[in-house]
């Protein structure tokens, strides 16, 4: 059977140019109908088992590349709107103040979660296709479709986070349409939970995936956890999480494991749980899914920085790493650009300079004062999460013409450095500011441009979900639901691995949490997800986040939720509402 697929968005350019011809040369004669034998079309592509299978390579390959890659990563545009962080380079000019509905910036979001819905449902379609062929078994089938559904119902609970209600999309758009309205979260709601029960029960075991990086029973059940707890309903939230914890084999790791480059020689668990290649090793037992990247594939096809693909059988792609940008190069005396005028040396392939340590020069992600130095008060020490191999909070001049060259920048001196002119806040919220060197740097395996510290990419596979993570989901539930006790138990888990003192029952509160989510998870969770669910959204943001230039973000009550993109309410013509507080 031929379907017509006439958009990647759901509401953008509906009418395009085949239905045109389509209606001008209107035949029903079988000898006019189009077969499409020398070029890739749904219909060929996914006529076959193995065209089904290359499609959700495909999902993998774009969702990865939305969350971590390019101009449209979520994780670097969200991050900057929440408690966490701010924008270093620009700190007074991405504010909630951007936030309107004609800015292309938060359209981003909404626009690729319904490209990732709508070729989701156009590989639904063939995979229910009786005429699809070259299944191994109706297992595999459905084990596809599982897969699948997943992805759907990854996007609809990030979109119903950032906008409320919002259209549904089961079926594949296959004519013009522009009759779209807002489907109230609680629909929404029901077909996440359907979509999501069902990959439980056919997405297989965890290790017994097709490749590294599929989806599992595992991860069903994790984002399930999240979704019950974005709907408030905390006991189904426990027992999803339990699934997880309890049945596939999952544990938090506590010893040592890896090919863990450890350049000074204090590394610990937690900085080989993301060094380069530990990630998808079948010894580590806490990713329950990564995020995939493969350097110098050949045939990559990136550029710039190297030649990329995703490791996910038939993934490819032109992306050359995910962008992990922190502090510049900084150096006084006669470098006025702020970069430094010479780099450590290279020790059998390994960079080791004071330079290491650092990457790409922006600053789309500074952390706030809260994630640098609150959360840790306690336990600063002998927490390892905060271990300098972890957090990079040292940095040198390093300019041999400088009197300064080799010194720590110490900034309570800042008076008596000759600045030559510098700005102490542009310096320490763009260039300078303690950076999590072990979760996203990579120093050591540079690809391309080790001039600049590999250009702000780095090549190591990324955690979706890690157990840690299922645990304090699980703490989260049972706050919620008053079990105080079991809550203290979870978070201990996590508190234990990373050495820091145990939390007692009696100071267990949704806050604790929050600040226990930033040690364990900061770089990793949707802060603006979490914080939504728990209430603490702006409470949170006017709180903690010490923008110099836009204290808490400006944020507005209205701020909660996003704008629907202006766009999409006019190709509508209006049917598609606006959230309050948006003209």
């Amino acid at each position: 059977m031929k379907y017509n697929f006439i958009s990647n968005t759901i509401f953008s350019k509906l009418i395009a140019v085949a239905f045109f011809l389509g209606g001008l040369f209107g035949c029903n004669d079988d000898f006019l109908e189009e077969k499409p034998l020398d070029f890739l079309s749904s219909e060929n592509a996914y006529s076959e088992a193995s065209g089904i299978k290359l499609g959700i390579n495909g999902l993998h390959s774009y969702l990865r590349d939305v969350l971590y890659y390019g101009d449209d990563a979520i994780v670097y545009f969200y991050s900057s709107m929440a408690d966490v962080s701010y924008n270093g380079e620009n700190p007074g000019g991405v504010t909630y103040e951007v936030l309107t509905p004609s800015n292309s910036l938060f359209y981003k979001l909404w626009k690729n979660m319904y490209i990732l819905i709508s070729r989701s449902n156009e590989l639904l379609l063939y995979i229910d296709e009786e005429e699809t062929t070259g299944w191994d078994s109706p297992e595999q089938r459905a084990l596809y479709k599982g897969e699948v559904l997943f992805f759907r119902a990854y996007a609809y609970r990030l979109l119903t986070s950032f906008y409320g209600d919002v259209p549904l999309l089961v079926d594949a758009v296959t004519v013009p349409k522009t009759e779209f309205v807002r489907t109230p979260l609680k629909d929404v709601y029901a077909q996440v939970e359907s979509d999501l029960l069902f990959a439980t029960q056919h997405l297989p075991d965890p290790g017994k995936e097709e490749e590294k990086g599929r989806v599992t029973k595992g991860a069903a059940y994790h984002l399930l956890s999240e979704v019950y707890l974005q709907e408030g309903k905390y006991k189904e939230a426990v027992e999803a999480a339990t699934h997880v914890i309890d049945d596939f084999g999952y544990r938090l790791m506590t010893e040592r494991f890896g090919a863990t480059t450890d350049v000074f020689k204090t590394g610990d668990v937690f900085l080989d749980l993301f060094a380069y290649g530990n990630q998808n090793l079948s010894e580590n037992k806490e990713a329950i899914w990564v995020a995939q990247f493969g350097a110098n594939l050949s045939g990559g096809g990136g550029t710039g920085n190297g030649p990329q693909g995703s490791n996910v059988s038939g993934g490819g792609g032109q992306n050359n790493g995910p962008r992990r940008h922190g502090p510049r190069y900084y150096s006084l005396g006669n470098d006025p650009a702020g970069y430094a005028c010479i780099l450590g040396e290279f020790i059998d392939g390994k960079y080791t300079g004071y330079s290491d340590t650092l990457s790409r020069p922006v600053s789309w992600s500074r952390p706030t004062y809260h994630v640098t130095h609150e959360v840790w008060a306690s336990d600063w020490d002998n927490d390892i999460r905060n271990a300098p191999h972890n957090i990079k909070r040292t940095y040198y001049f390093q300019n041999p013409e400088s009197p300064y060259n080799g010194q720590v920048i110490d900034f309570s001196l800042w008076g008596s450095y000759e600045t030559n002119g510098r700005n102490p806040m542009k310096d320490t919220c763009n260039f300078i500011y303690p950076y999590w060197i072990g979760k996203v740097g990579d120093p050591c395996h540079i690809q391309a441009e080790p001039l600049r510290s590999g250009g702000g990419y780095t090549w190591k596979d990324c955690y979706f979900m890690r157990l840690a993570e299922t645990y304090l989901n699980r703490a989260e539930a049972y706050i919620q639901l008053g079990e105080m006790q079991k809550a203290a138990d979870d978070i201990n888990v996590v508190r234990s691995r990373a050495n820091a003192k145990p939390v007692a029952v009696g100071d267990v509160t949704i806050d604790y949490l929050l600040d226990e989510r930033i040690r364990e998870l900061y770089t990793e969770e949707f802060r603006e997800v979490v914080l939504r669910r728990t209430g603490k959204f702006l409470e949170y943001l006017r709180k903690y986040n010490n923008n110099p230039q836009a204290p808490g973000m400006n944020v507005k009550d209205h701020n909660v939720l996003w704008p629907i993109p202006q766009t999409e309410i006019d190709a509508t013509g209006g049917a598609l509402t606006q959230n309050p507080g948006y003209n």
